[in-house]
């Protein structure tokens, strides 16, 4: 008589579902039906997802995954793939996708976004920042070379890739009234007296911009956007934030390489 223990099937692992609201960061068609989505959300962070019939005109998944969308999801992850089951609509940013010039913009935050955050870690801040620049762009509330160098400056900042703008790098003084010297590279600062003999790379920016800088890295979130710079200083200020950012990134998106074709 055989006494050993019935042996159990191997149980096969069930999919586990989650329910996030997240951003559409980037979208790929797969054939006509499919996409693969590349979303931001606060609890995960960066996630990449299969959507299933997405592609079909009708139904809400097909306007919830498009790019720049802000949706509610419900996701399964089977195995190593984590699937879009369902998806609606929040926000769709429809004053951004009429106009080629905001669309692009949005299209680099979104690629800077999924350059810098991390896969499956927290992103509530990041999210945040990218939801309320979408909103202020849309509204025409600020230039957009300002939320631009608020977006670059603040998420570096989120992301591990905050400059020190606290004091000279040489002599360790506060800043006082007048130009200081920045360095993109290494992100510090330095008084123009302290700065080497032939130091090349170094750019100045006048106390306006300055503050400005210093105010969108160390600024409580509810302040971010709240500061004015003169039309003089706007693009002193982009330039600052944007060479900075390339010297961390250390290559050109291909969405700012078009902003810049339709702007500049």
């Amino acid at each position: 008589m055989h006494t050993g223990r019935r042996r159990m099937p191997p149980q096969r692992s069930r999919p586990m579902q989650t329910v996030t609201d997240a951003l559409v960061l980037r979208e790929r068609k797969l054939d006509e039906q499919d996409r693969l989505l590349t979303l931001l959300s606060a609890d995960q962070g960066i996630i990449t997802a299969y959507a299933k019939g997405a592609g079909r005109m009708k139904g809400s998944m097909a306007s919830a995954t498009e790019l720049l969308c802000y949706s509610h999801f419900v996701l399964f992850q089977n195995r190593e793939r984590c699937f879009a089951d369902k998806a609606e609509v929040n926000t769709l940013f429809f004053g951004i996708r009429g106009n080629l010039e905001k669309l692009t913009l949005a299209t680099y935050f979104a690629q800077l976004c999924c350059e810098l955050i991390p896969e499956n870690e927290p992103a509530a801040e990041e999210l945040r920042l990218m939801l309320n620049t979408l909103y202020y762009l849309e509204q025409d509330k600020l230039p957009p070379l300002q939320l631009k160098a608020i977006l670059e400056l603040r998420l570096l900042t989120l992301t591990g890739y905050m400059p020190d703008l606290i004091a000279c790098r040489e002599c360790g003084g506060l800043p006082e009234e007048g130009e200081v010297l920045f360095d993109p590279v290494g992100g510090s600062i330095c008084c123009p007296g302290c700065a080497l003999t032939g130091a090349v790379g170094l750019l100045p920016l006048p106390p306006g911009v300055f503050a400005a800088m210093r105010h969108i890295i160390y600024c409580d979130f509810e302040k971010l956007f709240q500061f004015k710079l003169g039309e003089e200083s706007l693009p002193v200020l982009a330039h600052a934030v944007e060479q900075y950012l390339l010297c961390q990134v250390e290559r050109i998106l291909p969405a700012l390489n078009f902003y810049k074709t339709i702007c500049i």
